[in-house]
């Protein structure tokens, strides 16, 4: 089993190498905008898919919707970065609004963020299977199972450690920028030499009547709503800060950078190429597909474009392998979360949030089927309340300080926040039917384990800390009643009897028999071998052992009144592990069955066998 890890993970890191895995901005680029950057293969087409409520004549209207969210991606940019200068340890709106605003709320943001992560996932998966299908029609049957083998395959690569998984996922998100880059420029050749003939506000002038009606607005800002997914991960970078090589923050500042003006580009370009085109959604075939299809034909180019983008939006998920084992780390060093959460495995890697976000996505594909579309809906909820409170908690922090720079950034970050908090509200009332109303439900129910969990921790506490007086008045401790559970007499035995003699005189050896014959002989070898032990002999008429052995037991912890009991259990220990399936269990039985009694100490004492 060693071997199998060590082939799949690779040998263990030293902590000292801990300093030396960081990323430059190259590659961190690579893993934290990978998400971001992935979103504008499907963000334009949940614009169309909700503006088709209202009929194509409509579509045109994804062109001011599309400008509208790149001005909030702007805002919430020049926000983030000066959360990245604030909060260099990671975190990101988490941490922000733990120090500067309440308990209550930093959780709210943490389980926000942690559902956003799970669902980059499981969205990002989902999407790069269907730009596959898409392209190859004859793998649909097998979506599902392709996406659970390519969340298994992240798993591994990112258990490897961050420098190494990085290296493999920087030339796909750079193959994906230049391929994208690519097909808005011949794209946008095209549209300028054969004319724009697609969707046309003049010639569909009057749609403009839908939107006279409660109805109509209420579709509009729905397809905002949808087209925010765009923004997914834009705080991947906040929450990664101590990844990047140091300066950490300039380095994720410039980096946050270049992912906005990237990703403004790509979705800008490709909402055009859709309206220009007149690019329909449809149930087989991806947006982006038909503006690939479009601009490059049937050829070679346009396959390659398809594979980029499977490879991509299969790669996006990385953002969150990355950001979301960082996340539950700082929350479970809170106390929050399980402990094992914050430890670093052999790879120098948070393994455990990297197995449970694991586990936790590929749970999601299954219920939903694989299906993007249903998957999108719970997405930006979490996304945009993180956004808000973020930016509520640095709009606090710098109003508290009041430097001299302190009025112009408050304003763009107040902004950011009421913008993103207007996003929060329509994109819960929108899609709240659509499944939003899950993650409303979701986000306090985790509020309510973290609290759970903290409390746990709290009494754990409190009952295990050691005060000097109290312990100094402890009297000394009571010789224990030993009670060894036997089948007969035997080494195994014999071996048990002498440990137990090194911590006791008060010894009793107890055996369960099923016929009342077999007593004469026991007791006959138990004087000859150990005839100054007490033994008790049980008839079980029914032939079970637990019972009679529990009720004595309980039987001994009445009599000796609070006072300390050991169980021995005698164990031979078999050479081949199949030998175990030949051998009765009851040890283990009972072991399950005694550890919750206070005063009892279970040990085993083992009997390795030769062969």
């Amino acid at each position: 089993m060693a071997s199998v890890k060590r082939l799949l993970i690779g040998s263990p890191m030293e902590t000292k190498r801990l300093k030396h895995e960081k990323l430059p901005k190259w590659k961190a680029l690579a893993v934290f905008s990978s998400d971001a950057l992935s979103s504008v293969a499907y963000a334009t087409e949940e614009i169309l898919l909700v503006l088709m409520l209202l009929g194509t004549g409509v579509f045109f209207f994804s062109l001011p919707i599309a400008l509208a969210i790149l001005v909030l991606l702007v805002v919430v940019t020049l926000s983030y970065r000066q959360i990245i200068y604030a909060f260099p340890s990671g975190g990101g709106a988490y941490v922000v609004a733990r120090d500067h605003l309440s308990t209550t709320t930093s959780l709210v943001a943490g389980a926000a963020l942690m559902i956003d992560y799970l669902l980059t996932v499981a969205v990002s998966i989902s999407s790069g299977v269907a730009a596959l299908t898409s392209a190859f029609p004859s793998l649909l049957p097998w979506k599902v199972d392709i996406a659970l083998a390519l969340v298994l395959l992240l798993m591994i690569l990112n258990l490897r450690g961050i420098t190494e998984s990085a290296t493999v996922f920087a030339y796909p998100t750079y193959l994906f920028i230049i391929s994208v880059l690519v097909l808005i420029a011949v794209g946008g050749w095209q549209l300028w030499h054969e004319g724009w003939h697609g969707f046309n506000y003049q010639e569909h002038a009057t749609a403009t009547h839908f939107f006279s009606s409660g109805y109509g607005i209420f579709i509009l800002l729905r397809a905002f709503a949808s087209g925010c997914s765009a923004m997914t991960g834009v705080e991947a970078i906040s929450n990664g800060v101590p990844s990047f090589k140091p300066d950490s923050s300039k380095n994720a500042s410039i980096t946050m950078g270049w992912m906005s003006f990237l990703l403004g580009t790509m979705f800008l370009g490709i909402t055009i190429l859709a309206a220009g085109f007149g690019v329909v959604p449809l149930q087989d075939k991806t947006v982006i597909s038909q503006i690939g299809q479009h601009v490059f034909g049937n050829s070679i180019f346009f396959y390659l474009f398809q594979m980029v983008t499977m490879l991509i939006l299969v790669l996006a998920a990385n953002t969150s392998f990355a950001g979301f084992p960082q996340l539950v780390s700082v929350i479970a060093n809170d106390r929050f979360l399980p402990r094992s959460l914050s430890a670093r495995g052999d790879r120098l890697v948070f393994s455990n949030g990297i197995i449970l976000l694991s586990v936790l996505a590929m749970i999601l594909i299954v219920m939903f089927h694989g299906e993007t579309h249903s998957l999108i809906p719970l997405y930006a909820v979490g996304v945009f309340l993180s956004f808000t409170i973020g930016q509520f908690g640095m709009v606090k922090k710098l109003w508290k300080e009041k430097n001299g720079r302190s009025t112009v950034t408050i304003a763009t970050i107040m902004t950011g926040m009421i913008v993103t908090g207007l996003v929060t509200i329509i994109t819960v009332v929108a899609k709240f039917t659509q499944g939003a109303w899950l993650v409303m439900i979701s986000i306090p129910l985790l509020v309510v384990l973290f609290y759970k969990i903290r409390a746990h921790y709290d009494k754990l506490g409190e009952q295990l800390r050691l005060d000097e007086q109290e312990w100094k008045r402890r009297e000394k401790i009571v010789e224990p009643k030993v009670i060894i559970p036997i089948s007969g007499v035997s080494k195994v035995v014999a071996q048990s009897l002498q440990y137990a003699r090194s911590i006791s005189q008060d010894i009793t050896a107890i055996s369960i028999i099923f016929h009342e014959e077999e007593e004469r002989k026991l007791r006959e070898k138990w004087e000859k071998f150990h005839p100054d032990i007490e033994l008790k002999v049980i008839y079980s008429p029914y032939r079970t052992i637990l019972s009679p052995m529990l009720d004595y037991i309980n039987e001994v912890e009445k009599q000796t009144k609070g006072a300390p009991i050991t169980i021995l259990m005698p164990q031979f220990i078999v050479k081949k592990w199949w030998h175990t399936l030949l051998h009765n269990q009851t040890a283990i039985l009972l072991r399950f069955f005694l550890i919750l009694k206070k005063d009892i100490v279970i040990a085993t004492i083992p009997y390795h066998l030769k062969e």
